[in-house]
């Protein structure tokens, strides 16, 4: 669904004319919540994407399309299983992203980056 941009966002959700009080990121509420600026851009999420690229001794710009983050994230990776674990781990992270989001806005959570990290590292681990 994130690959095709079809997450409720707060972008996508006012697309299809629903009416919301609030469309900025609830991560850090500056910028419209869309799919490339919660996964990958907001100012929150952009150090957890850098820390991890370190782990493989990786640099770059990340693209603001969902898809092209994605295809630059698996295929930077050299094949095996490494490659293999990259994969997993980029789907582990967008996956936790989206569940902390959801614990801001529907159970009134805080961030946290350590958290989200642990958590990410927690799920790929199980």
């Amino acid at each position: 669904m994130i690959l095709k941009d079809r997450l409720p966002t707060k972008v996508n959700l006012r697309r299809r004319q629903i009416e919301l009080d609030d469309t900025t990121c609830p991560f850090c509420r500056s910028m419209e919540e869309s799919s490339g600026y919660l996964f990958f851009h907001c100012n929150k999420i952009l150090p957890v994407w850098w820390e991890s690229l370190s782990w493989v001794n990786m640099v770059g710009a990340f693209p603001h399309n969902p898809k092209q983050h994605f295809l630059q994230h698996i295929y930077g990776v050299t094949e095996g299983i490494r490659a293999n674990g990259w994969k997993w781990w980029w789907l582990v992270l967008t996956w936790t992203i989206w569940k902390q989001r959801n614990n801001i806005i529907f159970s009134n959570d805080t961030f946290n980056d350590n958290k989200l990290l642990d958590d990410a590292v927690f799920l790929l681990w199980t």
